[in-house]
């Protein structure tokens, strides 16, 4: 692929990106991705067959850097399960900051009627760390002895409506604000003495 190619074919995907996160993927018709793209609509079948595997690619790629943002410097290692959940917080701050609307892409679709079975599977796989996380943190007694499922639940519910009213403006994320709500998602899924 041509850097020129490269370039469109970022454009397309950044526009469907934004246009999917702030209206929603069936809100969302390929010549308003066009237009925010600055190319023809033709120039999106160029590059994607249809919306549905735009869609596809973007959920995969979101998940892709979130999985991998998650990762980086996880202390593996350590027997302190509070840092290892202070990591995984952290790094969906990192995340959302740094990725702009991908969070909210993921959020409002992650079951999604156009996901495949690939976008599927890397969304579960995407949060494997966290499941895993909260299964071995049982076995320790120290994680509340719930299914994983519902702790993810439970504190990646939490971080998605916080980042949701940060959006909003309705929060001001202060390193304060962040302390405190990453003590709150620790409080509630660990086992209290």
């Amino acid at each position: 692929m041509t850097a020129a190619a490269a370039g469109k074919e970022h454009q397309i995907l950044q526009a469907g990106l934004h246009l999917f996160a702030e209206r929603g993927f069936d809100a969302t018709a390929v010549p308003a991705i066009a237009k925010e793209a600055g190319v023809g609509a033709g120039t999106i079948y160029r590059y994607f067959e249809n919306k549905e595997t735009l869609g596809n690619v973007l959920f995969q790629q979101c998940l892709s850097r979130f999985k991998q943002t998650l990762k980086n410097g996880y202390p593996a290692d350590s027997e302190n399960p509070r840092e290892q959940f202070q990591h995984f917080f952290y790094g969906m701050v990192t995340f959302t900051n740094e990725n702009e609307h991908a969070l909210c892409f993921i959020r409002n679709h992650a079951h999604a009627h156009f996901l495949n079975e690939k976008s599927t599977n890397q969304f579960i796989q995407a949060l494997s760390g966290l499941y895993d996380f909260f299964e071995e943190g049982k076995t320790k007694q120290i994680i509340r002895d719930l299914p994983a499922n519902g702790l993810i639940a439970i504190f990646f519910g939490a971080f998605l409506e916080l980042h949701r009213l940060i959006r909003a403006g309705h929060l001001e994320e202060t390193p304060e604000l962040m302390k405190g709500i990453e003590e709150s998602c620790w409080d509630a899924v660990r086992i209290h003495d």
